[in-house]
């Protein structure tokens, strides 16, 4: 028997239909996405091989709720992006910054319902002091898209097209072009660090 803090086990069946063991009754895609949103930790199996399966089922939620009218949260530019990095050597730091990414701006969310509810009530002065958060956030995210693309050119052995003429007259002939991989990955794995540390101190 599953522990109480277990994750609820949902089983998906060859004709897509999903069962939810924790409450015995099927449920729908919608029904998994409004479990998300309470904070339920649930997993999804293959009813016949056993199987996880959790990872493309929540891919499909995304997929139906982008689909909304009026719910569209991807960007295009953003899902471009996105598209590009598979099969990229950046590709291996991606989930890690956007994990981090999504936990920065659900503390920074949190801090600013807070500040609502103490704002509910009091002058408009102080209304005007809830906006405090949102800046915060911009400027963490920025400061995130910052280590990003600093990350992002630890992976770059070779300069943007057109910039090798400027290169050639670089007065540092003797430097090397191509990054030493161990230390750049060292270099990344401090960025995350100092990332998750920043985190820390938000909570």
């Amino acid at each position: 028997m599953a522990a109480k803090d277990d994750p609820i086990i949902i089983k998906k069946y060859a004709n897509r239909r999903l069962y939810n063991t924790g409450t015995s009754t099927y449920v729908t895609l919608e029904d998994l996405a409004e479990m998300v949103k309470k904070g339920e930790e649930f997993t999804v199996q293959d009813a016949k091989t056993g199987d996880d399966i959790t990872h493309p089922v929540l891919t499909q939620i995304i997929f139906e709720l982008e689909n909304k009218d009026g719910q569209n949260m991807l960007p295009i530019p953003f899902l471009r992006q996105l598209i590009a990095y598979y099969g990229d050597q950046m590709q291996m730091i991606v989930p890690s910054f956007l994990e981090q990414s999504m936990l920065a701006f659900s503390k920074e969310q949190e801090r600013f319902r807070e500040q609502m509810k103490g704002a509910l009530g009091k002058s408009p002065l102080d209304m005007m002091k809830i906006t405090t958060p949102i800046k915060a956030l911009e400027e963490q995210t920025r400061r995130n898209m910052e280590m990003f693309q600093n990350a992002m050119r630890l992976f770059t052995p070779f300069p943007p097209a057109g910039s090798t003429p400027a290169a050639a007259t670089s007065p540092e002939p003797a430097r090397k072009e191509t990054p030493d991989k161990p230390d750049d990955l060292q270099e990344l794995k401090d960025q995350i660090a100092a990332m998750q540390r920043k985190l820390d101190t938000m909570s």
